[in-house]
């Protein structure tokens, strides 16, 4: 190989793009049993550095059923871009065993499409299910499975050819990528034979990881070419790509630790372009970070190019010629070192059961100095399944998987450092599926109109228009509040020329109570409210239906944890899916708390009078001036006190002959500066009744708004036992939990160290340990120890 110098080099400025956003979601597990609980931790990163970025505050996370609908929809809170939540997995609340897809996004990301949403597949097993159920089971020898190396049956799996470079060309040698997966796009293992159109032999091929290989071919002008790929039912053809005629090659090869790129070309593209002006520019995540430019007069061109000026992950490197027409492209890794390391490990390596456990986290520089780093720490009965699974982590989500589409079978195997052949393998993989298709390949455009905006808290707008016209109404008053829980609150904001109102960045946290209404300049309610959708409708769920098999290790895990629930006494028969049993009731919902004054109604008293007013009247005497002459048939607006009919505002008096003593439950009275704010007035009077929905609708007022409203997901935090402390009803299955510690919230000290502490469960076992989190410069970390408990 003959090495030329550099041609011309230079770093680009990176070009100012949208701060894209993409997520990663760490679980505790990724398999889990009814009744279990979720729990998750959130990394929101700039697409282009990996670096936490405080832009959404809203990250939108859903667990998705088999059927493709939507059960649990989180709106999880994030602050400098991490966050963290959980769902409960019982079957009472909709969740059924299957394989399900959790998913995360930011409401801005939804305008760079489907490639920059997080997607997991996770298992949710019944432990008591039939074992012969073909759901669950793996029994379908025609669907193969994810460790299978047998050879399904012909037309159920499918093997494609990838030139390097994107063209085979005739009189240039060319390494061939090639990729053969079942209908479930889990990898095949084959062998087969190169022929040319004469029906001679080339030469011999076989994939050598998960279903990947290549193969070398050196293309002889006018013949076309065929590969005969043997199978366990017999051989099939698959024609390989046309050769051309004319055209460049780009190939990419590591020597003795070098990397070696090479633009190749035949004696046919030389003639018609002596002396061809070519550039090569090096692209990470859309952004150009390097340019190399060379008049190519040789057919050959080999250089080492500078690792130094790339970041680490997946590179894009296009060959363009003198007028910017894109000829070839190839992706590379980039894999470098960097001054850090972490490490996790317990203070000893067995325990006795329900022991107290010490993990020591450190993250440091190689000389000592503390790392910034955020971490979330998942420890968990391996259950007897030894095997290494090599599924998503953090590293190879952002540093490999979110960048090229389609799946990626076992994708972290390509980061396990003591995996000597990774990067070869990894650089088979970009060699197929990365060049089938890839996320960055052209940059994401953002319409200008921006339909998704970054929500940096929840938003409540609308406008405000004439009653029985659509004229808008301008300089109308809007007086948002907000009851419940730790989110009171009193909002003002006036309508634009538009009419329109907003109210935006509102920190709201679990269900709140939301009153909305509208006053015109001189302080009188006015106008109609027509409020907008308080969140955005969820994103299109889009699902391959197909029946997922569990594996054999699927099955180990099913019948070591039904032999751990048997040995603590839970029984297939004592397990009582949970049963909500409703009945009617006269509920009564305050919005503001607890109420100055209450009066529960006394029907046999209240209908000792001729009207409810009266009744009013002498129940709230000496507290407000009710009276029937004063109220009934009159405006409310000139009282003295605000009236509310089961939470709406009542603006006439003769609201209240409406109110039948028979359906009164109940009197508040209400007074105070957050009243005042609300409706103009200091005191309220609010009668709560068991009126039919028909009835109660004749009252909602058009220039008021009252609905509960859901916030921030509330999230929970994860209940560790402690036998020092025992909580009999809490630590009841803690005995047998399968997630044995959970800690989202991992942050090392000035000098790198943080250590936790946790007991461990009743059962013998083998326990895994797995830290995954990014430093402060977005470097992804993940690391994993054992340990064992044994009596």
């Amino acid at each position: 190989m003959l090495f030329f110098s550099l041609g011309f080099v230079k770093a680009q400025e990176a070009k100012i793009t949208e701060n894209i956003e993409k997520t990663y979601l760490h679980t505790d597990r990724s398999t889990y049993f009814l009744g279990e609980d979720l729990w998750y931790k959130a990394y929101n990163v700039n697409a282009t550095n990996n670096v936490l970025i405080d832009q959404s505050k809203i990250l939108y996370v859903e667990l998705i059923s088999p059927d493709a609908e939507i059960i649990f929809r989180n709106k999880t809170k994030l602050e400098l871009g991490l966050g963290n939540g959980d769902f409960n997995l019982q079957d009472s609340l909709g969740v059924k065993p299957g394989t399900y897809q959790l998913r995360a996004y930011t409401n801005w990301n939804r305008n760079f499409g489907d490639d920059f949403v997080f997607k997991k597949e996770i298992e949710i097993i019944d432990v008591f299910q039939d074992k012969n159920d073909v759901s669950t089971v793996k029994n379908n020898a025609e669907k193969g499975t994810a460790n299978s190396k047998l050879v399904p049956k012909q037309n159920n799996f499918s093997v494609n050819f990838f030139p390097e470079g994107g063209s085979l060309l005739e009189s240039v040698s060319s390494t061939l990528g090639f990729k053969a997966v079942d209908r479930n796009e889990n990898p095949v293992e084959i062998s087969g034979e190169i022929y040319n159109s004469d029906n001679e032999l080339i030469t011999n091929f076989q994939s050598v990881h998960d279903g990947i290989g290549k193969l070398q071919l050196f293309p002889i002008e006018g013949k076309t070419y065929y590969a005969q790929i043997k199978s366990a039912s017999g051989d099939f053809r698959v024609e390989l790509p046309k050769v051309l005629k004319e055209g460049y090659t780009l190939s990419y090869r590591t020597f003795r630790g070098k990397n070696i790129l090479s633009i190749n070309t035949n004696e046919a593209t030389l003639a018609q372009n002596p002396s061809a002006k070519l550039t090569l520019n090096f692209k990470s995540k859309g952004v150009s970070v390097l340019e190399i430019s060379q008049v190519l007069t040789e057919t050959n061109f080999s250089f080492e190019f500078p690792k130094d000026k790339l970041p680490e992950g997946i590179i894009q490197i296009t060959l363009l010629d003198e007028n910017n027409k894109p000829h070839c492209e190839r992706l590379v890794y980039i894999e470098k070192e960097n001054d850090l390391e972490v490490e996790v490990f317990a203070d000893k390596t067995i325990y006795q059961p329900n022991e107290k456990a010490t993990i020591t986290v450190r993250s440091q520089s190689k000389s000592g100095e503390g790392k910034s780093a955020s971490f979330s720490l998942s420890v968990t009965d391996t259950n007897g399944v030894e095997d290494e699974n090599y599924e998503s982590n953090i590293s190879s989500y952002f540093l490999m998987e979110s960048d090229i589409r389609g799946k990626v079978f076992h994708p972290s195997y390509y980061f396990d450092e003591t995996n000597s052949k990774r990067l070869e393998h990894l650089d088979n993989l970009l060699l197929t599926q990365g060049w089938r298709d890839f996320v960055w390949k052209t940059m994401p455009k953002l319409d200008e109109n921006k339909k998704y905006s970054i929500e940096r808290g929840l938003t409540v707008s609308g406008r405000v228009k004439q009653v029985f016209a659509d004229k808008p109404l301008v300089n109308n008053n809007l007086t948002l509040g907000l009851m419940g829980g730790k989110n009171n609150g009193v909002f003002n904001t006036t309508t634009d020329a538009n009419g329109r109102f907003k109210f935006e960045n509102l920190m709201i946290s679990g269900k709140t109570n939301m009153y909305l209404n509208s006053t015109n300049e001189k302080g009188k309610f006015s106008g109609q409210i027509v409020l907008d959708s308080i969140e955005s409708y969820p994103m299109t769920v889009r699902l391959n239906k197909t029946t997922i098999l569990l594996e054999g290790n699927s099955n180990v895990l099913v019948e070591n944890v039904s032999q751990k629930y048997i040995a603590f006494g839970v029984k297939p028969e004592n397990m009582l899916k949970e049963v909500k049993v409703k009945a009617k009731k006269n509920n009564v919902n305050s919005w503001y708390g607890v109420p100055d004054y209450t009066y529960k109604v006394n029907k046999i008293e209240a209908n000792k009078y001729n009207n409810f007013v009266d009744y009013l009247e002498q129940e709230l005497r000496g507290i407000v001036n009710v009276t029937y002459w004063d109220i009934v048939g009159k405006d409310l607006s000139d009282s003295s006190f605000a009236v509310l009919i089961d939470g709406f505002e009542a603006v006439s008096g003769d609201q209240l002959a409406w109110v039948s003593p028979d359906e009164a439950l109940q009197i508040d009275v209400v007074s105070g500066p957050r009243i005042l704010a609300l409706y103009g007035k200091g005191t309220v009077v609010s009668i709560f009744t068991s009126a039919k929905n028909g009835q109660k609708k004749k009252l909602v007022p058009v220039y008021a708004v009252k609905q509960e409203i859901e916030g921030f997901y509330a999230a929970r935090t994860y209940y560790t036992p402690n036998p020092e402390k025992p909580n009999p009803e809490l630590d009841k299955n803690a005995a047998f939990r399968n997630t044995i510690y959970w800690n989202p919230y991992v942050h090392p000290d000035k000098i790198g160290n943080t250590i936790v502490n946790y007991f461990n469960s009743g059962v013998e076992t083998k326990v895994k340990i797995a830290l995954e989190g990014i430093t402060g410069s977005g470097i992804p970390v993940v690391k994993t120890c054992f340990y064992t408990v044994k009596k």
